[in-house]
């Protein structure tokens, strides 16, 4: 491939065609240039496929080799197969386990004709954009292995607290109050012991999923430790409302049963608890002093039984919270 954009840059000397092909080349190269993001590389690159050759069809993805997981990174178009008689495709290599595919396909023969006559220009394009892209792949994965959890991919303790200190600094003081929700599931431990952690695995994967259904975009969810999430409510809700959005997690998140074993069809259906906890951005309270109070509210939660929800603000000297 290096000798296509070799032969494209001494023959763009007398040929115009050649010419006007180079430069679109390095317009892309460019324009990626300020890519802060895999997405936003992704984006650059249809964009440049669809105004010089009129693809409409693209599939950005990247592809763990060692997890055998693939993850969308932009979709366009219509649905298409690699191995469509009117598709190409490309893999940019990282020289780890994340490589990336950018695949495309045309709508008709004719139009393939021509993406064919001109593949050579779109081969170079690719070789020279490759190191921006094999970078943003990198990034992405550095920022990911130090803010997410590895198995749920919600953020972690550290990168969720600092998020929210962040977004309390920018909010200028529009927003009076966050409210945490402590999640935790009922007898987790005894999954382990009764199957392993692949097991456990499911059922954590199982409980991030039911949590981000239910709850706006713009809201934060961390795993703290073993089988806790804390959920942060940013968006303008009230009191009652955040309550009401506690208490479908735990509903939800009921009715879901998990395959354990493929040959017996044995499936396995958890509960969880919540403990509510309102952070008043007025008070003297820091948002670690909240996120204490969640948990000593999960805590009454579950010494009241299994899908129970339980407010900070409703404990008193009679209640009795067991924390071991």
């Amino acid at each position: 491939m290096k000798n296509k954009i070799l032969e494209l840059i001494k023959s763009s000397a007398t040929n115009e065609d050649d010419f006007k092909s180079l430069v679109t080349i390095f317009n892309l190269h460019e324009q990626l240039q300020y890519a802060t993001n895999i997405k936003q590389a992704a984006e650059d690159i249809y964009e440049w496929l669809n105004k010089e050759f009129k693809v409409d069809n693209l599939n950005f993805s990247l592809f763990d080799i060692n997890k055998n997981y693939k993850e969308e990174i932009l979709v366009k178009g219509e649905e298409f197969f690699l191995d469509d008689n009117l598709s190409h495709f490309f893999i940019i290599n990282t020289h780890t386990s994340l490589n990336a595919t950018v695949s495309f396909s045309v709508t008709s023969k004719v139009h393939f004709k021509i993406i064919e006559a001109k593949y050579n220009t779109i081969e170079a394009a690719f070789l020279q954009i490759s190191p921006i892209i094999q970078s943003c792949i990198l990034k992405k994965n550095y920022i990911e292995s130090s803010s997410l959890d590895s198995v749920t991919n919600v953020y972690n303790r550290n990168y969720l607290i600092e998020n929210l200190t962040t977004h309390l600094r920018l909010s200028n003081n529009k927003q009076n109050e966050i409210y945490f929700l402590m999640v935790g599931i009922d007898h987790f431990k005894a999954v382990i012991d009764e199957f392993d952690y692949d097991i456990a695995d499911k059922v954590l994967i199982e409980l991030a999923k039911i949590i981000h259904s239910n709850i706006n975009e713009f809201d934060m969810v961390g795993r703290l430790n073993g089988d806790e999430f804390l959920v942060s409510i940013l968006n303008n809700v009230n009191d009652q409302q955040a309550e009401q959005i506690a208490k479908k997690i735990i509903s939800d998140f009921a009715e879901i049963s998990i395959l354990v074993n493929e040959k017996t069809k044995q499936r396995l259906k958890k509960t969880i608890c919540i403990g509510f906890e309102v952070y008043d951005l007025n008070s003297q309270s820091t948002i670690t002093d909240c996120i204490k109070n969640a948990d000593i509210a999960l805590y009454e939660a579950k010494n009241k039984g299994r899908s129970q929800f339980f407010k900070f603000s409703d404990l008193s000297d009679e209640d009795t919270i067991d924390l071991f």
